[in-house]
């Protein structure tokens, strides 16, 4: 039987971004986002950031997880252009909550 968690499927799409940057297209989004480097990717983090604000100040709770969403995916394309994976961010959140 699949595993179905969130956790599966943010491991799944973070190979899938990680194939994107070292099998890039031309179609694909992700694989533009690399092609244009750490400055436009850190700026696109920036942007859903602030709009998972703006949209946490209003009713629209679809809005809000939409928005979240790009903000997770952004973030995740952030971290591979750094070298750097979800276990690398939970052993920092785990170190810090064994405190």
């Amino acid at each position: 039987m699949p595993d179905t968690s969130p956790y599966a499927f943010l491991a799944q799409l973070e190979q899938v971004i990680q194939e994107r940057r070292t099998n890039p297209t031309d179609a694909s989004y992700t694989a533009s986002l690399f092609r244009k480097g750490i400055n436009r990717i850190a700026q696109k983090v920036g942007e859903e950031a602030v709009e998972v604000v703006i949209a946490s100040k209003d009713t629209d709770d679809e809005q809000l997880k939409g928005e979240a969403a790009d903000l997770v995916y952004h973030l995740l394309v952030l971290l591979a252009h750094k070298e750097l994976t979800l276990k690398d961010i939970v052993a920092v959140l785990e170190a810090r909550h064994s405190h």
